[in-house]
């Protein structure tokens, strides 16, 4: 019989965790002997001495070989080689805390985020005093849009050790997220004045004062980060990501040798380097090297993504069955009836931005950025999916009675509270993709304002696949899903339009380039906002801005964009032969 099973079998607690305390202090290096000290103590609710022996065991653990190697397939992003010897290994020991993270953190970078935040769970249950295990789920929070959770996570683990960089790092990027700039700005400061030669600390630090406006010092941050590391994609990414920035033949030329890494580099330095090099290449009247690139960065990033064009068109399909107009006017104003929230749909490189901008230098409105809370809440109505483009979110949508209608709306408004910073009655929710959800904010928020940026086809869709997201726009990286999406997306708009007349406002990108003074005045009059001049000089607005818009938006409107995808109609046959008609819109 091993010591980890043998606590079981023992007639006398007391005794035997005594005798697992000898053992242990024995065999100080020995990973088994400090687990079953601590399964012990936490069966017998001796719960700090359990922690601490979990701890210890997780210390020691570098002693085996089945960890180690894991450990190293992990870091070399191995994940099959790292899931065969964990799995079997947990199933032996099912308290090996250290295990338990490695596969916490395998299963977050496939995806199974609910896998993952479940082994955290256990692993923190069992040694709260787990940093480790801590630091993953704050960054777990992170991604799953849980900001304030995570933000008390990573404020939890500065109070245990508060000059760790790692964690101040954490904080400040949940500080950003909510709208903190200037906080998180300062955190990233101090990270860097401990870890000045970390390149991926220069990259955040440049992502902060991007967005606060700070632009040639972002540009410094992000050389800083090259330099320190000319194979980190993501930095030459963010420079081209700036759209102000025009890269020297000695850029092309540097980008190009870190493409020469070969094994070394990783896919997601690969293809931003691809992306960096495309916009190069366009810069310079380049089009056919441009597309290249173009094409080659977003065939990596398509591979990794695995997206379906079928799910967006079955929720299209289902949603114009179930929302037509005598479906809204049973449920006439059962929602929250707040008037608070203006949200901006539509395609990403839609325009957005722009309108954001025009309509945050309005005295009554607050900007605050791409807000996640409306697709929380619709994945909310199918808990156990994993996602929430299907058609059983239109059936649990339909099967709402007013009482819960009204009780999502009032969560949208108490979850989004964290991102108001003014007085200003009513805010805007900038997210693109939520055009989608237009009948439940019609539902749960019946007063609320919508407008639909709206750009031609092939511009917005070309302007989409040169574009590397952060996250999310999963259609975006090859031109037939691109040009399914927006046919979906233009469809059901249409039925809207149908349906609610009068309840989406749609703002046409290139009406407002060419007549920006007409363009604003009725989008504010179909707001119910009175004009305000500054509304037309909104580049003057100082505000943060996320989006890959914000250097544009902080100057007048130009007319560059409307026809630069011109440039690459030999390359997009494929993108126009998928939009049909709509090439003409």
């Amino acid at each position: 019989m091993g010591i980890e099973a043998a606590g079981e079998y023992s007639s006398n607690p007391g005794e035997f965790i005594e005798a697992l305390r000898e053992a242990a202090r024995r065999a100080p290096a020995d990973p088994v002997a400090w687990r079953a000290l601590a399964d012990a103590c936490f069966r017998a609710g001796l719960s700090v001495e359990a922690d601490a022996a979990y701890q210890r065991a997780m210390l020691v653990s570098v002693n085996d070989p089945v960890l180690r190697e894991a450990a190293l397939a992990l870091a070399s992003n191995r994940l099959d080689v790292a899931e065969r010897l964990i799995k079997p290994h947990l199933k032996a020991h099912p308290t090996d805390v250290a295990a338990i993270r490695m596969l916490a953190e395998l299963a977050a970078r496939i995806g199974r985020l609910e896998d993952s935040e479940a082994l955290l769970m256990r692993a923190i249950e069992l040694a709260p005093g787990f940093l480790g295990a801590r630091q993953n789920m704050a960054m777990l929070l992170l991604r799953t849009h849980r900001v304030p959770e995570a933000l008390a996570e990573a404020q939890g683990l500065l109070e245990q050790e508060p000059d760790n960089p790692a964690f101040i790092n954490l904080e400040g990027v949940a500080l950003a997220k909510l709208g903190d700039y200037t906080d998180a700005t300062l955190r990233f400061e101090a990270v860097l004045k401990r870890r000045p030669k970390n390149a991926r600390m220069w990259l955040s630090y440049g992502h902060s004062l991007k967005t606060v406006g700070r632009s040639n010092e972002s540009v410094d941050a992000y050389r800083r980060a090259i330099e320190l590391q000319p194979t980190l994609g993501e930095a030459w990414w963010s420079l081209a990501n700036l759209k102000s920035i025009r890269f020297e033949a000695s850029d092309i030329e540097a980008m190009e040798r870190a493409l020469q890494a070969g094994a070394r580099m990783s896919d997601d330095d690969r293809l931003h380097l691809h992306f960096a090099l495309g916009k190069a290449h366009e810069d310079a009247k380049a089009p056919q090297p441009a597309f290249g690139h173009y094409a080659t960065g977003n065939a990596i990033r398509a591979r990794q993504l695995h997206y379906d064009p079928a799910l967006v068109e079955a929720l299209v399909a289902a949603a114009i069955e179930r929302f037509d107009g005598a479906f809204f006017a049973a449920r006439h104003q059962q929602g929250d009836l707040a008037p608070d929230p203006i949200f901006i749909v539509g395609m990403p490189r839609s325009g957005s931005t722009l309108v954001e901008q025009i309509l945050a230098s309005h005295s009554m409105v607050e900007g605050t950025h791409e807000l996640p809370d409306l697709e929380l809440l619709a994945r909310s109505l199918e808990p156990g999916d994993s996602g929430y483009l299907n058609v059983g979110f239109v059936d649990a949508l339909a099967r709402c009675e007013p009482r819960q209608l009204a009780m999502l709306g009032a969560q949208y408004l108490k979850a989004t509270r964290v991102y108001r910073k003014t007085s200003r009655p009513l805010f805007i929710d900038k997210m693109p993709n939520n055009w989608a959800f237009v009948p439940m904010i019609r539902l749960i928020l019946p007063n609320a304002k919508i407008a639909d940026a709206r750009r031609s086809a092939m511009a917005c869709c070309f302007s989409n696949f040169k574009q590397h997201f952060a996250r999310g726009q999963a259609f975006s990286y090859r031109l037939d899903h691109l040009a399914r999406y927006y046919k979906a997306y233009v469809r059901f708009m249409s039925h809207i339009d149908h349906v609610l007349p009068g309840a989406v406002h749609r703002v046409r990108h290139e009406a407002m380039v060419a007549d920006t003074d007409a363009q604003v005045r009725l989008l504010l009059e179909s707001l119910g906002l009175p004009f305000e001049p500054a509304c037309l000089r909104f580049w003057e607005t100082d505000r943060a801005v996320q989006t890959a818009s914000s250097e544009q938006v902080r100057r007048p409107i130009f007319g560059d964009g409307v026809d630069q995808w011109r440039d690459f109609d030999p390359f997009l046959g494929e993108l126009r032969a998928g939009l049909g008609d709509l090439v003409r819109e």
